[in-house]
């Protein structure tokens, strides 16, 4: 019975950490029947999810042994996974949807130097998924860890990005939760890829 408590407790946790954000963000915005709208409502929204999965996925490192007994963890990581590529995808994509397509007008609105530190953060990031398709050739099966820590490293600049940029995380509850989440995420990655890689082992 207690296994059963706690599975439904880091359940109901995880989707807290996950919707109370977007019901947030959700409560600011306007609609109408315009594309651009929609692409523009949208696109924050995207990179909200991307972001809160991929702070499970830090967590993740650090908790998988315990998490193992509680939850199918494979399948977890296998379809947030999925879902973060979509929303990684997605959330630029939307953007440019948003921007009537001018990747000028983009750089105008955000400034060249936080575009330019995202553009980044999202080639780190998605490392992983080229590294995981590529996966089957020795020399990303044997450089795998050092994927991993370079995707984490990209996560990590999102968080500084989404800081900056991020309307609804300038002030307010969502302010202290994003720095709770970037917190313990750089904790996090911190100890799987240094404290439990390097001395534990």
């Amino acid at each position: 019975m207690n296994k059963k408590i706690t599975k439904v407790f880091i359940i109901i946790l995880a989707w807290l950490a996950l919707i109370y954000p977007l019901w947030v963000r959700i409560q600011t915005l306007q609609w109408d029947f315009n594309l651009n709208t929609w692409s523009l409502n949208l696109f924050p929204l995207f990179g909200l999810i991307a972001f809160i999965l991929l702070w499970f996925h830090s967590l993740c490192g650090v908790f998988e042994d315990w998490l193992k007994e509680y939850i199918d963890f494979d399948w977890f990581v296998h379809v947030t996974s999925i879902i973060i590529l979509i929303c990684i995808i997605a959330h630029p994509l939307l953007l440019f949807i948003g921007m009537d397509f001018s990747i000028s007008n983009i750089f105008f609105y955000y400034g060249a130097r936080s575009l330019w530190f995202v553009i980044i953060a999202w080639l780190l990031l998605i490392s992983y998924d080229v590294g995981k398709m590529l996966k089957k050739y020795n020399f990303f099966a044997k450089n795998w860890h050092n994927i991993l820590a370079i995707s984490n490293i990209g996560f990590l600049m999102t968080f500084f990005h989404s800081l900056i940029l991020g309307s609804d995380l300038q002030s307010g509850p969502l302010k202290y939760i994003w720095i709770f989440y970037g917190t313990t995420a750089i904790m996090a990655i911190t100890y799987t890829y240094g404290i439990k890689r390097f001395v534990i082992k």
